[in-house]
């Protein structure tokens, strides 16, 4: 498994070995001993979702106060999609960023988001089907979203494909909103949550 860093902090993308033969292909889209060696803790992922997006659809970017915050871990299992990762975190370096890639069930390449920062998807085919893994249930008193058509977030959706995007997504605030209203995870609260789960790592072993 290879790991590559995202220019956005906190975030990676993972590339899997595939063993294709005479029956198909078999490949291990996630391993947490390779998690464990960039980020010095093995993420508890208490939860597996699976979603299926008509060709357009757009959900998020979703982010989750920090604590308790929410990792995730994607990959796409069947069709393609743009995997956006975006920065929220006031303070951080790489504030306002994003990171854009490419997922689908060829290649299967995965992304790990670490809590603070917000996810997106736009699937590209019909019947796109993205499943993930998170460190947290779904709780809907700490989770929030941005407008993903914000101009000021600039995401990379692509031209000449219909978005579907949810009510929800639709009136959801702007960074500069969210930023104003003091909903956004601040970078130290998240650089201590991650200091935490290391600990805790290290006195488990």
């Amino acid at each position: 498994m290879q790991v590559r860093k995202l220019k956005v902090q906190d975030a990676y993308e993972l590339i899997p070995p595939t063993f294709p033969d005479q029956r198909g292909v078999y490949c291990a889209p996630f391993q947490a001993s390779a998690l464990a060696e960039v980020l010095g803790y093995t993420p508890g992922f208490v939860q597996v979702s699976h979603a299926v997006s008509h060709r357009g659809a757009v959900r998020g970017p979703h982010y989750a106060d920090v604590p308790p915050g929410q990792a995730k871990y994607a990959f796409c299992t069947q069709g393609s999609l743009l995997d956006l990762i975006i920065d929220v975190r006031v303070g951080s370096p790489t504030f306002g960023r994003c990171a854009t890639v490419r997922l689908d069930s060829t290649s299967f390449h995965a992304v790990y988001v670490a809590e603070g920062l917000a996810h997106a998807v736009v699937a590209l085919e019909p019947d796109t089907s993205l499943t993930y893994l998170t460190s947290t249930g779904y709780n809907p008193a700490v989770e929030h979203g941005i407008n993903p058509t914000d101009p000021d977030l600039g995401l990379a959706l692509p031209e000449g494909l219909e978005l579907i995007v949810s009510e929800k997504d639709r009136t959801a605030p702007t960074l500069a909103q969210a930023l104003a209203d003091g909903r956004l995870p601040r970078y130290e609260d998240c650089l201590a949550h991650y200091r935490r789960l290391r600990r805790a790592a290290a006195a488990a072993a």
